[in-house]
């Protein structure tokens, strides 16, 4: 690759593409909260295969004849050929034949229902479980990597682990995408995969750093630029592949998964982001105050 981008130098434009994402997905989170699934809340889902396209507000109407106001209905499928609806109400076998029977009556025989009930706790457990794994995860990272490395690149990994995943969760709320129990796996996949390209980046700065020995920023800043341009064809490369996974994934995997590859393709993006323009910047304003702190005279 001949033309040489200084990420240094751009560093606090990097930081603030991240900063501004994080404030947007908080102050959204704070405002209007994650649109969560069935999983997470007591109610009943209710799937009613029409088996062609149909007019949503048509279909919205035969709900509300049944007494659901303002009822929470989306289309789904690949033909928009599936309405899905969604209440805080557990509906009882016999409010379930009401609504098969209206939309049968509606859009003929070939009407099909099926509704799914949930326990909101076994929702909650996993929620906690998976914060659980995830600050597992993040304490192995960091003894992990301050025993290979210092702790100055375990801690700048966890932040960049923690920026993927905050920005896909503020992304969510943003945009009011699901959150379903697909949702928690996609998130605990992308702790896996960000910190694995962060790690190869470090390892190089790691090695040229113990090579060239930087005394002033700017060899440092020279280190770092190196050591990213080393390893930026391996990384494109790397998230281009798992990234042509999640985006078929996305495209054909169906209805069930849709959120689990949406989070899961944001996530591979934003850690690819991160490692490249986040993190090895994060190390390299820390180790320098730390050398400033340690020889003044270096500054």
């Amino acid at each position: 690759m001949n033309y040489k981008l200084d990420f240094v130098r751009r560093r606090k434009w990097f930081y603030l593409i991240s900063g501004v994402l994080l404030l947007l997905g908080l102050v959204s989170f704070l405002l209007q909260g994650l649109n969560l699934g069935i999983d997470f809340k007591s109610g009943t889902r209710v799937d009613v295969r029409i088996g062609h396209p149909y007019d949503l507000t048509e279909a919205k109407k035969v709900l509300t004849g049944l007494g659901y106001k303002d009822a929470n209905v989306r289309a789904a499928g690949n033909n928009k050929e599936v309405l899905v609806f969604r209440t805080n109400e557990v509906l009882s076998p016999d409010k379930v034949a009401k609504i098969r029977t209206a939309f049968q009556q509606k859009y003929g025989k070939q009407v099909d229902i099926q509704e799914q009930k949930v326990d909101p706790i076994i929702g909650q457990e996993l929620v906690r479980n998976a914060i659980i794994s995830v600050a597992i995860a993040s304490i192995g990272i960091i003894l992990y990597l301050t025993i290979r490395f210092e702790y100055r690149f375990a801690v700048s990994a966890v932040v960049a682990l923690l920026h993927d995943v905050l920005i896909v969760i503020g992304l969510f709320s943003l945009f009011q995408w699901e959150v379903d129990l697909v949702f928690v796996a996609a998130i605990l996949t992308i702790v896996g995969y960000s910190v694995n390209d962060t790690i190869v980046i470090f390892d190089r700065i790691r090695e040229n750093v113990e090579l060239h020995k930087p005394k002033k920023f700017e060899d440092l800043a020279r280190v770092v630029n190196e050591s990213i341009h080393q390893t930026l064809v391996r990384s494109i490369n790397t998230v281009l592949t798992v990234v042509f996974g999640a985006a078929t994934l996305l495209l054909f995997g169906g209805e069930s998964i849709f959120y689990f590859s949406l989070a899961l393709l944001l996530g591979l993006l934003f850690g690819a982001y991160s490692s490249i323009f986040i993190a090895s910047q994060i190390w390299l304003d820390w180790k320098w105050r730390s050398m400033n702190r340690a020889n003044p005279a270096s500054e």
